[in-house]
């Protein structure tokens, strides 16, 4: 016994259990041996914060989605690359406006539960991966924070370079994200001051999530200023062309291909 935990698809398997407990269908997680539990997704920061979350809305329908989610929809054009998928959310409403989506991510588990809940075409690994595919897309999505997935400044020109390399001329990335610098609760504040301290961004978050037995890796991700991600854009193949902030701290960022 190590009190670390086993390194598994934690993603997968939470959304797998979520999956059940709504449907009812397959083997649920049970408090006390009769009843449904909720799943809930633990994140943990290197600093030692732990959070939790209900996983059910990654379930959600567009009728329980925050504003910004709905708005970057209806932005789409073209054939679309719905970055980190999930449990497909957002590539099933697509479906059903008849947009041609590919749900990428690198969770087979995640990639399970869209099959079953009908989305049709989806890719298995990274975005660095897929370049090799061949594939073309006018609309990349980062929704669901996921503009999180660029890391920080070291990660930023490949991920930007692979989005690019999948891209057809006149291309959009729609990505959802959050800025950090709001908040003056002093274990927020104070791990920005740290980051900082140490050469990286302030939101540049090390995290590792956590569900029952299972473990990620820990990784990071970048919750960042609209500021910031001009700077990081500035010299790659994109241009911020606009950001939607209508919905403060959260915000809509729309790159656009250079050129």
């Amino acid at each position: 016994m190590t009190g670390e935990p086993r390194i598994g698809d934690v993603f997968g398997e939470l959304l797998r259990d979520a999956y059940a407990v709504a449907t009812g269908i397959g083997p649920r997680p049970l408090a006390g041996g009769r009843l449904p539990r909720p799943v809930i997704e633990i994140i943990e920061r290197d600093d030692g914060l732990v959070n939790g979350a209900p996983a059910a809305h990654y379930l959600d329908g567009p009728a329980d989605w925050q504003p910004y989610d709905r708005r970057a929809v209806d932005r789409v054009r073209g054939a679309t690359l719905d970055v980190g998928v999930g449990a497909g959310r957002i590539a099933l409403e697509l479906q059903d406006r008849g947009v041609p989506v590919t749900g990428l991510d690198t969770s087979a588990g995640a990639l399970d539960v869209c099959r079953r809940r009908g989305v049709r075409d989806l890719v298995h690994g990274t975005i660095d991966e897929h370049v090799a595919d061949g594939r073309r897309y006018d609309t990349f999505l980062l929704l669901g924070n996921n503009l999180g997935l660029i890391e920080g400044r070291e990660r930023a020109p490949a991920f930007l370079a692979a989005l690019a390399a999948l891209a057809r001329p006149g291309a959009q990335v729609i990505a959802h994200g959050t800025d950090p610098y709001g908040t003056r609760d002093p274990v927020h504040t104070g791990y920005h001051e740290q980051n900082r301290r140490r050469g990286r961004l302030g939101g540049q978050l090390r995290l590792r999530l956590r569900y029952r037995e299972l473990g990620t890796p820990w990784f990071d991700y970048l919750v960042c200023s609209p500021d910031e991600l001009g700077t990081l854009v500035r010299g790659t193949a994109w241009r911020l062309a606009d950001v939607d902030d209508r919905d403060a701290p959260y915000y809509l960022a729309t790159l656009r291909l250079a050129g």
